[in-house]
């Protein structure tokens, strides 16, 4: 199962090795101290000038959604630095088709081109597995890799975040910035946005088996929700996409394509960010390579890191900023000890339950040659049809066990069969629901492998490190089956195709967790937002990188813990309210606003 994966990154591994070794040929040492008093500053940033007022490290999922909110002051510039290419190929969608097809989503995740394509250590309660992760390397980042399923989490997830030190982080402040970003196809209400620059539709096929599996998950006794982003999470129904006129509607589409013609923003792709530059205390630029060129630009204001949560640790640390013993051992002078920079490592697990369908009506069909191409036209000449859709269209939250106060059990259907990631073709007629824990207790950890800034880190996540995370996934697995059990869907059950039949003692369900479980693409928490006694804590409550001046970390690194669900649509509201903390303004808020609790806690469901 791995020699695809390891194929792809030793590639990858070999190129960028390449790269960084002509760099040190070509360029004299430097120190981690700057100081920028010959650049000059201009709100032109079109101007040929090394300096801005904020220099962005990373064009993802956070990094566009600040370049375009902090340039809608004329006054200030920004440059933003992306390690990848941009997301359009002669700024054409269908030229650019693996990325802005819906269902071509699959294809970014089989190479490297777009993708940073990480894998993690062995996992010692896995089997041993090295477990594959692909992030976004590309305009867009994330954004424009993921499955476009837009949740997020619940509002006790955010209420726990200001418990865990995040002051001001709470559900009532960050819902007015979920809505903020939103554009909802159905309109704007208390928990909607109608206004936004991210477009979200809403998940309206009227296939057979997504009708099944909500059917059936009333039949097991759980809720159908009308929305599972507003009032009430629990409960099964449709899901909200980041899908707009049949189109991958990424951060880069939403935030950065609409503010490229402002004057003040200036944008450098292909360009591997290496080191922040420091004045003591205060960082004051940054060094990047381009072409095989050292560069360095520098930034009035502050310093912002968006490179998600494993590139924006690694910086930290390539820059000084980490914990110290670790850092010395590799011979990087240490600006701060920050023991907190890459540990709380976070991530969600996911497994598939398999049912093989009696009737033709699966995507399988739709998988081969004929069909692909058939499909693929009708999108490029309309951006309409199967293309259109990444097919997770239904979904749903339940808990796991009585006396759990929100759901911490996550599906997503799909009417079609995975293997590996979507890198191994569909062997036959099947559907699948996606089910993992929201809220595992095992956490995870990464470090530098080398002071090179080209190779990839140590990633160690502990996937399935305690006890409780077994039993949840056994229940996972249980509660699936139970759906999957309904008449709704006796009209298609075929055999089971995993576990399978023999697997059904707890022990068989166990091995089959160890063996199949992959990760859900979650990773996140690795520079904690927390108060300043909290000795793991990296940024303070307003995204400031702790004991340094004008440097902060915007992205999904900055969660004190992992919310219940996916992460692209928090990750984006943490950056709306990050830029409205730059900028200065007052902090938006909802006090009071209705959430959903179960009628009682003494039973599932």
């Amino acid at each position: 199962m791995l020699s695809l994966a390891m194929v792809g990154q030793a590639r990858a591994q070999r190129l960028v090795t390449q790269t960084w070794r002509r760099f040190m040929k070509d360029s004299r040492c430097f120190t981690t101290s700057a100081s920028h008093g010959n650049a000059s500053s201009s709100p032109s940033a079109n101007q040929k000038t090394p300096s801005y007022s904020y220099v962005i490290v990373g064009a993802g999922s956070a990094g566009c959604v600040l370049a375009n909110r902090l340039t809608e002051d004329a006054q200030e510039s920004v440059c933003l630095l992306e390690a990848g290419p941009k997301d359009k190929w002669l700024g054409s969608s269908r030229l650019s088709w693996k990325i802005h097809m819906p269902a071509a989503l699959t294809y970014n995740l089989c190479d490297d081109k777009y993708n940073w394509y990480y894998h993690t250590l062995p996992q010692a309660h896995m089997d041993n597995r090295v477990m594959y992760w692909p992030r976004g390397r590309v305009w867009g980042g994330s954004s424009s890799l993921n499955a476009m399923v837009y949740i997020r989490g619940h509002a006790e997830d955010y209420n726990r975040w200001q418990r865990e030190g995040a002051d001001g982080w709470d559900y009532e402040h960050c819902l007015p910035y979920f809505r903020k970003a939103q554009c909802h196809e159905l309109g704007e209400n208390r928990y909607r946005g109608g206004s936004g620059p991210l477009h979200v539709s809403r998940g309206k096929t009227n296939h057979p088996l997504h009708k099944a599996f909500i059917e059936a998950s009333q039949q097991a006794g759980y809720p159908f929700t009308d929305d599972m982003n507003g009032h009430q999470q629990e409960g099964v129904g449709w899901m909200d996409m980041t899908i707009y006129k049949g189109k991958r509607w990424s951060t880069a589409s939403a935030y950065l394509r609409p503010a490229l013609n402002r004057p003040n923003l200036k944008t450098e792709v292909h360009c591997m960010t290496t080191k922040i530059l420091f004045d003591g205390k205060r960082a004051v630029g940054v060094e990047y390579v381009q072409k095989g060129e050292k560069k360095r630009v520098f930034a009035d204001k502050e310093v912002i890191l968006s490179g998600g949560a494993i590139n924006s640790p690694q910086l930290l640390m390539l820059s000084g900023v980490g914990n110290a013993d670790d850092l010395k051992d590799l011979g990087i002078p240490v600006t701060q000890h920050l023991p907190g920079v890459g540990s709380n490592l976070q991530d969600h697990l996911e497994l598939y339950v398999q049912q093989q369908c009696t009737q033709p009506i699966t995507l399988y069909k739709a998988q081969t040659f004929f069909h692909m191409i058939k499909i693929g036209l009708e999108w490029l000449t309309l951006f309409t049809g199967y293309g259109a859709t990444a097919h997770l269209e239904s979904g749903g939250f339940i808990r796991s066990r009585p006396s759990v106060t929100h759901p911490d059990i996550q599906f997503h259907f799909l009417p079609s069969q995975v293997i590996d990631h979507g890198r191994v073709a569909s062997k036959i007629e099947a559907y699948q629901v996606h089910v993992g824990p929201m809220r595992s207790t095992s956490i995870g950890w990464m470090k530098l492998k080398s002071p090179n800034p080209m190779d990839h880190p140590i990633l160690q996540p502990n996937y399935l490190s305690t006890d409780i995370d077994v039993w949840e996934f056994r229940q996972c697995v249980k509660l699936s089956r139970e759906i999957f059990a309904q008449t709704a869907f006796d009209p298609f059950r075929g055999p089971e195709v995993q576990p399978g039949a023999r697997v059904q003692s707890d022990a068989d369900i166990d091995a089959f967790v160890r063996q199949k479980a992959d990760s859900a693409y979650h990773p996140s928490c690795t520079c904690k937002m927390g108060s300043a006694s909290d000795p793991m804590a990296v940024v303070d409550s307003n995204a400031r990188v702790l004991g340094l001046e004008r440097l902060r970390v915007v992205d999904a690194s900055i969660m004190p813990s992992i919310v219940s669900g996916n992460l692209n649509a928090p990750t984006i509201m943490i950056a709306e309210k990050a830029a409205d903390m730059i900028r200065g303004l007052p902090p938006l808020a909802d006090p009071g606003v209705p959430v959903y609790q179960p009628p009682t806690l003494e039973t599932q469901r």
